[in-house]
């Protein structure tokens, strides 16, 4: 099965190198020079991977300009769910694991709706749920008090003001 990893948003320079948002657990891994995403149906295997500001810069094999990939620009990258198998630690998900949870207060168990999308903030994730309203749910300690996979719901202790 393949997932979305992130949107190919731009170019870098006309050689061919191109910008990648990312949307993905683990991109460092995901963007690995040998590995393979799909772009528009078409197959590229990474030949190089930098980091440059919030973006991902990746070159492929066999693309020396930017006549070769320009009519990719706006569409998602792919790659096969499985294609990345890192030990987890303790309290650390996959974005595919988290995102469909349902989000429940923690004294009420009352729902505000479900996870709909992750942000990566450098301190901490950032979980956005979509219910009556959205809310951003900061993936910390204080506020996530429990992932229940099984159950298809987390757990929160809403600090003050984060529900207003």
């Amino acid at each position: 099965m393949r997932i979305s990893i992130g949107r190919l948003v731009n170019f870098h320079g006309v050689k061919g190198e191109v910008k990648v948002l990312s949307d993905s657990d683990f991109s460092k891994e995901r963007f690995s020079p040998g590995n393979i995403v799909e772009i528009d149906g078409k197959d590229f295997e990474i030949a190089q991977y930098r980091t440059h500001k919030n973006f991902h810069l990746l070159q492929f094999e066999g693309v020396s300009s930017l006549d070769d990939v320009e009519e990719l620009k706006g569409k998602e990258v792919m790659q096969e769910a499985d294609a990345v198998q890192l030990p987890l630690a303790e309290n650390e998900f996959h974005y595919k694991d988290i995102i469909g949870l349902e989000a429940k207060i923690e004294d009420s168990l009352k729902s505000i709706g479900t996870v709909t999308d992750i942000f990566e903030t450098g301190a901490n994730d950032v979980w956005v749920v979509k219910g009556e309203r959205e809310y951003m749910i900061p993936y910390i300690e204080d506020v996530v008090k429990k992932v229940d996979l099984e159950a298809g719901h987390i757990i929160i202790h809403p600090m003050e003001g984060l529900l207003d």
